[in-house]
């Protein structure tokens, strides 16, 4: 049920953090994996990692001609297409009133456009071979706030409901889509915010009952369980991976 033998698996922001620990899971679990990211050092020490059977596609998935050109490469290289990962994510971090028009923009374009144009460039490879597996990565911002992240919030709650729309939309193509809703995971992004934001890291594992951080590995279960056979009948759900952080009051 959790075999991914002979699929195509395609992920965003895969050279680092939760993109890396779900390509790790994909991989091991028998998929070919395409990583895509714009820092090729970190890439290629990912593709060490990974081992055969892995690519880098660099990319900054700054449009939609840019996504559908990076789908492309990747059936190119590997003949088809399975499995799309969208994690490419930033954030910047300050009061909502001081943010500029560039600013927000930045943060759309990467978490939720690209996640949208790649998507629309898979859904025809999908076709090809039968279906496919779509897994967008959102957050515990999903559906909470912080007081410095109020694009990023925006953004990940935005693909929650892109997850629902697709699953709706393409589910007579046997391509399910789903959300998974990482909680505070140690990466580069969270450590950067742990630098900006005093007590984050206290505040955190206060509200967490695991009591720990979350690590990249802790998603791969998760990405090769809606990436397999094993959930053929789930789609358009979101599931968090948060160590119990939005069921704690």
């Amino acid at each position: 049920m959790f075999d991914l033998s002979g699929k195509v698996a395609l992920i965003t922001g895969g050279n680092g953090g939760i993109g890396l620990g779900m390509a790790k899971g994909l991989h091991q679990a028998g998929a070919r994996v395409a990583i895509v990211g714009r820092n090729a050092i970190k890439a290629q020490a990912a593709l060490l990692e990974l081992g055969e059977g892995a690519i880098f596609i660099e990319s900054d998935l700054a449009d939609q001609t840019v996504c559908f050109a990076v789908v492309a490469d990747c059936v190119a290289q590997f003949g088809r297409l399975d499995i799309v990962v969208n994690n490419a994510g930033t954030s910047i971090r300050k009061p909502p009133q001081d943010f500029t028009e560039g600013e927000w923009r930045s943060v759309m374009a990467v978490n939720i456009d690209a996640a949208f144009y790649v998507a629309q460039a898979a859904y025809p490879h999908f076709k090809a071979v039968g279906g496919g597996k779509i897994i967008n990565i959102g957050s515990v911002m999903s559906v909470t706030a912080s007081a410095y992240a109020a694009p990023y919030a925006a953004s990940k709650a935005a693909i929650m409901n892109l997850s629902k729309a697709l699953a709706v939309s393409w589910a007579a193509d046997n391509i399910q889509v789903n959300a998974v809703l990482p909680g505070w995971i140690d990466s580069e992004l969270t450590q950067k915010a742990r630098a900006q934001v005093a007590g984050l890291h206290d505040a955190v594992l206060a509200r967490v009952p695991a009591g720990r951080w979350g690590e990249p590995s802790d998603l791969a279960g998760t990405g090769v369980f809606l990436a397999s056979r094993a959930s053929d009948f789930v789609t358009g759900a979101a599931i968090p991976v948060d160590g119990g952080y939005l069921s704690r009051a």
